[in-house]
């Protein structure tokens, strides 16, 4: 069976981002929403996109990480793997969590320049709640401008 790609944006972000436009045009097959409003909304839309389907490859950029980590922590029986693009995971809404832990294969990439979602809470975060952490501090920003399109995406997803 072959996996499910979804691709989920940050807050102020939306499927027709830097991002979402590089997935769209090399993996016809992601699955890649437009999410708005409070994380109750798009967490609702993520569960409604994401029904009937199974083996999940997630890739959450900022807000977007957070609901895909929140997604793996829900359901772990269907996500196969999360990538995370500097996670929001101090972000309002994780707190339920931060005591948990997780077996999914997390692989995540931040920057070390991020003002926006700093680097070390999350790395904090992330080395306590997922058991099978890959994290990768590297020199860029928040939206992980020299770093993204470098990235191996053919053999992660």
């Amino acid at each position: 069976m072959n996996d499910t790609r979804v691709f989920i944006h940050g807050l102020v972000s939306s499927s027709q981002g830097t991002k979402g436009l590089f997935f769209r045009e090399r993996y016809p097959d992601m699955i890649i929403e437009d999410f708005r409003g409070p994380l109750d909304q798009r967490m609702e839309k993520l569960n409604k996109v994401t029904a009937n389907k199974e083996s999940f490859v997630m890739v959450g950029s900022s807000y977007g990480g957070l609901m895909a980590a929140i997604f793996a922590f829900n359901s772990q029986e269907r996500v196969k793997k999360l990538i995370l693009l500097a996670p929001a995971l101090v972000s309002e809404g994780f707190e339920p969590y931060v005591q948990r832990s997780i077996d999914v294969p997390v692989i995540i990439y931040h920057g070390r320049e991020d003002d926006v979602v700093s680097l070390a809470p999350v790395h904090a975060i992330a080395s306590r709640v997922f058991e099978n952490l890959t994290f990768n501090m590297v020199d860029d920003n928040h939206v992980l401008s020299k770093t993204f399109q470098s990235i191996d995406w053919d053999n992660l997803l």
